[in-house]
């Protein structure tokens, strides 16, 4: 398959600023695609554009709080009255707010559940209509190992990533036959920042329980966004693909 399937698409990436959200945005820019780096600091996603535009990649930034409907909203009327359409969404954004459920404050749930899950509802609702008039888009949005096993201290994190499957699945039913696929990826442990917060005991526990015995990264992720937003995967609807290294298994 050729590395420009993605060529004249334009895709939007959120929390495209770093980690994950950034390999998938260089992934998708290398892929052809017109990519939009959205993040919540202009710092961020504005760096990444120009550094992809250096490059002689095709990008553009927007700075925008996802887990703002009215935010969300505006921007993408933006987006569409310049390009009418967006052909891919990947719904990348996410936070964390670990704490025991019993000491969890309320606050630290609706945070993560606004920037983790309804950010996913919010980008898909304003963008999905175009599509469906065009008869193709992909969307995927990121969920976890967590939202499939739960993890101690992460009962919003992991209620989010369980709920972007739920809204995956179903939202896939809704416009299958309208040529757009919509699929989720959950990630294991991938070496970004939050990993390298872990220390090395950590992860050394960590490692044992994976069978490939190392962990993932932000390119193995991007790879798996890569298929699916490509035209080779027009037949995979309403899964989760897992990027783990076997944790799940």
């Amino acid at each position: 398959m050729s590395d420009q399937n993605l060529s004249g698409k334009v895709c939007v990436v959120t929390g495209a600023g770093r980690g994950i959200g950034k390999a998938i945005a260089e992934m998708l820019a290398q892929s052809g695609g017109h990519v939009i780096c959205v993040s919540k600091s202009e710092e961020s996603c504005g760096t990444l554009a120009k550094e992809l535009r250096a490059e002689g990649f095709s990008a553009e930034h927007f700075a925008v709080d996802v887990s703002s409907s009215a935010e969300v909203t505006s921007v993408c009327k933006t987006i569409l009255g310049k390009y009418r359409s967006v052909d891919v969404l990947v719904n990348n954004a996410g936070i964390a707010r670990d704490n025991l459920v019993l000491r969890m404050s309320e606050q630290d749930w609706k945070d993560v559940i606004d920037t983790n899950l309804s950010s996913c509802f919010h980008w898909t609702k304003a963008l999905i209509h175009p599509m469906i008039k065009k008869n193709w888009g992909r969307i995927v949005n990121m969920s976890s190992i967590v939202g499939i096993r739960g993890n101690f201290g992460q009962v919003n994190y992991a209620a989010a990533k369980a709920g972007i499957i739920g809204f995956t699945k179903s939202a896939a039913k809704e416009v299958a036959s309208r040529g757009i696929t919509v699929n989720a990826i959950a990630p294991g442990f991938i070496q970004t920042d939050m990993t390298k917060k872990l220390g090395e005991t950590v992860v050394a526990e960590i490692l044992k329980n994976i069978p490939m015995k190392k962990l993932g990264t932000p390119q193995d992720v991007a790879n798996a966004v890569k298929f699916l937003c490509s035209p080779g995967a027009q037949y995979i609807t309403g899964h989760v693909i897992s990027v783990d290294g076997g944790l799940g298994m």
